[in-house]
């Protein structure tokens, strides 16, 4: 299956690739500037330079591949910087959307986006695909503009909403249990919060799930994360004791301690049961995700 991958040089890219090129698949790998994966050679493998706010770009290289399935995973995902440049949030997240949409359409592409917690208002916790999308920060309010998008989209789609991913970065960005390796061996005190729920998902999981969607053709809206709840200060603590690191350089802060332009959602956590059981998906438990991570 020709396969198109936005956002390729990402933290998911890196793992989402690989995978779909193990199962057999063609991909064209897209993102801004060189290809950072490593993968030159590979069978079915090819990366392509493209600009997805661009929309003349976007139309040459989607005419050109034809894909079947078009995997949106590039974006702009830091919520302080969404709320401090709402243009470019809109043009990133929204916009650019609506162009790939455009052009996955006159292929009849199955399209998959690849959205957020950040879609909830962090009230309840523990969502479903079902409970209503009320987001407390700009970011959020793209994503779920670019999700309403989605769904008029009149061939096969799917929404997949992620929570707080984690893992090795193979390149680029770091994530939490990065950071906090990063903090400590280098004798630094740590702020994380212990008032934000989440259910953290390990990278490679997210990945697998999103393969088993493209092969199973599984459309609609899917919550993929791990099963367990945590906070960000147990998610470092944790870290700090399997790397025997320093926890006491830790400190314990809530929310309020920070004065980020960004609200966060409080308790957000996912209800993964659809994933579970028409996918067979099977998040690892964190401490596994630990030892995938650093091992």
């Amino acid at each position: 299956m020709k396969i198109l991958v936005t956002g390729a040089n990402g933290f998911l890219g890196h793992y989402l690739v690989p995978a779909l090129l193990e199962k057999g698949h063609t991909v064209l790998a897209t993102g801004k500037g060189d290809c950072r994966l490593g993968l030159y050679g590979k069978p079915g493998f090819s990366y392509d330079t493209m600009d997805f706010t661009d929309p003349l770009q976007v139309k040459k290289l989607v005419e050109r591949f034809s894909p079947a399935v078009i995997v949106h995973a590039g974006a702009m995902s830091k919520p302080d910087e969404c709320e401090q440049n709402q243009a470019d949030a809109y043009r990133v997240n929204t916009a650019a959307t609506l162009h790939l949409l455009s052009e996955a359409e006159k292929q009849q592409s199955f399209f998959i986006f690849i959205s957020t917690d950040f879609v909830f208002d962090g009230e309840k916790g523990m969502y479903s695909e079902e409970d209503p999308a009320a987001p407390v920060n700009y970011y959020g309010k793209t994503k779920q503009a670019a999700e309403a998008a989605v769904r008029n989209y009149p061939y096969d789609w799917a929404i997949v909403r992620t929570i707080l991913v984690y893992g090795q970065p193979l390149a680029g960005r770091s994530n939490i249990l990065s950071v906090v390796k990063q903090k400590l061996e280098s004798g630094e005190t740590y702020k994380v919060v212990d008032d934000q729920l989440r259910t953290p998902t390990y990278v490679g999981d997210l990945a697998a799930g999103i393969v088993s969607i493209i092969e199973k053709k599984g459309t609609g809206t899917w919550h993929l994360s791990g099963a367990e709840q945590f906070t960000p200060y147990e998610m470092a603590c944790k870290t700090a004791d399997y790397l025997h690191l320093d926890r006491s350089l830790l400190i314990r802060v809530t929310a309020d301690t920070f004065s980020q332009p960004a609200k966060r959602p409080l308790k957000t956590g996912f209800v993964i049961d659809k994933a579970v059981q028409e996918l067979g998906y099977k998040p690892v438990t964190f401490e596994e995700g630990l030892k995938r991570t650093f091992g």
